[in-house]
């Protein structure tokens, strides 16, 4: 994230803050800049303070809980970012938090547990919060699950993960911050299976049951436990996220009953390509098949295995092999620069977690989201992170790379619907989609007096490309910062097939706007896609990250000639998926146009050849209900 610039009183929050430090929790990082460790903080922030932005932003059908900090599960990517200007000098002080809490569905009703400050909406007193629902999109809040109550846990509920064991039990290993500021792993159980909602937990007294010993161990680097799966031997196993000899880790630990478990001599995966791994997910996908499967019992001949992790501000994977014999994870293909990994969303998602939905037979991931204004702006508002939509998220059929989409339920939020099929956009046409409520669409006029808005919508939109042969050269070396690429060729420049795609949250001359686009290259025998998500003109408030998110994705357009694009907007988020899940950017934005419900919506093309609207379908969004409190 950008670095934030403080104003007068800000100046005062950020002492406050740092006097919260205690000196040891300041690390020195390879690269040389300060990383801050979780904290404590002993005070609570005032919910007194109030702003505009406090109702205006907070969005409507996204998972965020009624006030203060959320991330999902654990410290490691919330970046709380200041920069102080001293005689032309500055320097940064950043503190990262990360994970998403062991989703389930457990005997008709899902669970999401995430990291929670129940004091402020900064990061800080974290615990692991409790909701509860029937459709992954009403939310019911319950009382914590698991809070710092123990020598293991005293300075930090952090990430972990549920598994279902055998005589149908759940059961929780999540990272804990010991009275040394060590990070172990400790369970708890349901203290009444009967209970429906599952609300107390208890601790048993073997806690810890997993500690950083071992030759190269870093102990304040040793986290994360994933859901269990059990091994050809009938023995359970877990990885936790380390850095082991300076490099990252996943370790190994098996177990017969859960409670006592044994490191194994060599690592489930091991990179020299970075430090230190968070959130790892281990999961097992079918390639072509929109299912998902369950950890718990024995894996279908055919499947591969998936090994994601968190890292460099976001969620990359590998897809591969688990080899039994040798009790390790074998990915297909091994590459050394990690900038081309791939990855779960090219936006504002991190610390995502998946678990199996034996409702629906599906793998269902969860990511966690984080403002991008200001810290003394979530302290306005009182709240601060969400969660982006769940997704189903599945294997393509050549097993090169994951697919998501939104999970079924959000379309139970639409409302009125617009409609429009067969649009020519030739160069510089700009097609607006006008309130969604009226039913009403027409092209755009500057002098067009009739105003539209659209700060909760659902759009799915095919577009067909009427020439391909002319599609511009692609050049590999965009695949090493696809932002920047972004940057240089955003939708004001002219390709020749795109830029085409969305405008979303646009103020009425267009001062404020988000593009969401896409433009076509031709390499070689294939075509590459750039998707991107452009927030520059976002918005006209100031402190603000602003970045061009983007990824690439393949696609055969000789046989298929449509790129399809579908975009959430839920007023401070737009999340949108292309080329049918290939790239998923989700974005934080914070227009003013937003604050007087004056924003508009186009579709729009920018490249010189034309380019048709197979299909558009709009909806508007109803409100969801999340974290209202059960009695």
């Amino acid at each position: 994230m950008a670095p934030l610039m403080l104003r007068p009183w800000s100046f005062l929050l950020f002492l406050l803050v740092l006097v919260s430090y205690h000196e040891s929790s300041l690390q020195s990082t390879r690269s040389g800049v300060a990383q801050a460790t979780k904290r404590v903080f002993l005070y609570p922030q005032s919910p007194k303070v109030s702003s505009i932005v406090s109702s205006k932003y907070r969005t409507a059908y996204h998972f965020q809980p009624p006030k203060n900090w959320i991330n999902v599960s654990d410290p490691t990517f919330f970046f709380l970012s200041f920069k102080i200007l001293i005689n032309r000098q500055s320097f940064q002080i950043c503190d990262y938090s990360k994970d998403p809490n062991g989703p389930m569905y457990y005997n008709g009703i899902y669970h999401q547990f995430y990291q929670y400050n129940p004091n402020g909406s900064l990061w800080g007193n974290i615990v692991w919060g409790h909701s509860i629902s029937t459709d992954l999109i009403n939310w019911i809040r319950l009382d914590p699950a698991i809070e710092r109550t123990s020598p293991s846990d005293i300075n930090g509920c952090w990430t972990g993960s549920t598994t279902i064991l055998k005589g149908h039990q759940p059961a929780i290993i999540y990272t804990g911050a010991d009275t040394q500021m060590r990070q172990v792993q400790n369970i708890v159980f349901p203290k009444n299976v009967s209970d429906p909602y599952l609300r107390d937990w208890i601790k048993p007294d073997n806690n810890p049951l997993i500690q950083p010993i071992g030759q190269g161990l870093n102990s304040k680097q040793f986290r994360d436990p994933t859901t269990g799966w059990i091994g050809p031997d009938g023995l359970w196993r877990i990885a936790v996220g380390a850095e082991l000899n300076g490099y990252s880790a996943a370790l190994l630990y098996k177990s017969e009953d859960f409670v006592n478990w044994t490191r194994v001599d060599h690592p489930l995966y091991s990179s020299n390509a970075s430090t230190m791994w968070e959130c790892p997910d281990f999961f097992a996908v079918l390639p072509g098949k929109n299912s998902g499967l369950d950890l718990s019992i024995a894996i279908p001949d055919g499947a591969k295995h998936v090994l994601k992790m968190s890292l460099d501000n976001c969620d990359k994977y590998m897809i591969g092999v688990y080899d039994l014999k040798n009790d390790a994870f074998v990915p297909d293909t091994v590459l050394e620069d990690r900038r081309l990994w791939s990855r779960i969303d090219y936006g504002n998602y991190y610390a995502s977690k998946s678990f199996f939905d034996s409702k629906k037979g599906r793998r269902i991931i969860w990511g966690w989201t984080n403002e991008t204004d200001s810290s003394s702006d979530d302290v306005a508002k009182g709240w601060a992170g969400i969660h982006a939509i769940p997704r189903t998220i599945w294997l393509d059929s050549n097993s090169k790379q994951l697919l998501q989409w939104p999970v079924e339920e959000i379309e139970s939020l639409r409302r009125e619907e617009v409609s429009r099929q067969g649009l020519e956009l030739k160069q510089g046409d700009l097609f607006e989609i006008k309130g969604i409520d009226t039913l009403q669409a027409s092209f755009f006029s500057v002098a067009d007096p009739a105003r539209g808005f659209l700060e909760q919508a659902d759009v799915e939109i095919d577009f067909e490309l009427t020439s391909i042969d002319s599609a511009d050269p692609f050049d590999p070396s965009w695949l090493l910062d696809i932002e920047k690429h972004c940057r240089e060729a955003d939708a004001s420049v002219h390709g020749s097939v795109g830029p085409f795609g969305l405008v979303v949250l646009a103020s009425d001359n267009m001062e404020e706007h988000t593009s969401v686009h896409f433009r076509v290259y031709k390499s070689q025998a294939k075509y590459m896609i750039l998707m991107c998500s452009d927030l520059r003109k976002s918005s006209l408030r100031t402190e603000l990250y602003t970045p061009a998110y983007g990824g690439f994705f393949e696609l055969d357009l000789e046989k298929e000639k449509t790129i399809s694009l579908r975009t959430l907007i839920d007023r401070s988020a737009v999340e949108s998926f292309g080329g049918g899940g290939r790239v998923c950017i989700m974005a934080r934005v914070y227009p003013v146009a937003l604050i007087d419900g004056s924003t508009r919506m186009y579709a729009f093309n920018n490249g010189t050849s034309n380019v048709r609207v197979h299909q558009l379908k709009a909806w508007s969004m109803r409100r969801a209900q999340v974290n209202l409190k059960k009695g």
